[in-house]
């Protein structure tokens, strides 16, 4: 089992920065892929960004640019930096964690409880 823990959410103006940590425990995430999505009241959790276990990333088209995913194995921790932010980026941000990679979250195995991201224009 993992464990997955998101913090770093709040309230900040448009073009303003934030960082959100997952921090994990239960197992070493050295080995598994590591996602970022998002959720809207309303709408389905759509994938933010992505770190393979050997760094690669990907990210959405709505976010490439601005937002970059990062992980640190040594402290089991995965980081979302997020610049430029824009209004339509408020949304409850969730970490996942799985050993396949989907473009899904219903195919994700692992996910922490969220953190609320709120841009104010």
């Amino acid at each position: 089992q993992v464990q997955l823990v998101e913090s770093g959410g709040g309230l900040v103006q448009a073009g303003g920065s934030l960082r959100l940590s997952c921090a994990a425990s239960g197992r070493t995430l050295s080995t598994y892929i590591m996602g970022w999505f998002r959720q809207d009241p309303g709408k389905e959790r759509e994938i933010v960004a992505v770190i393979r276990s050997g760094g690669s990333t990907h990210y959405a088209d709505s976010v490439q640019g601005r937002f970059t995913i990062s992980r640190d194995n040594a402290k089991n921790t995965v980081y979302l930096q997020m610049n430029s932010l824009k209004p339509e980026d408020t949304a409850v941000y969730y970490c996942a964690a799985d050993l396949d990679y989907s473009a899904y979250a219903q195919g994700w195995d692992y996910w922490g409880q969220g953190t609320q991201v709120t841009v104010s224009s």
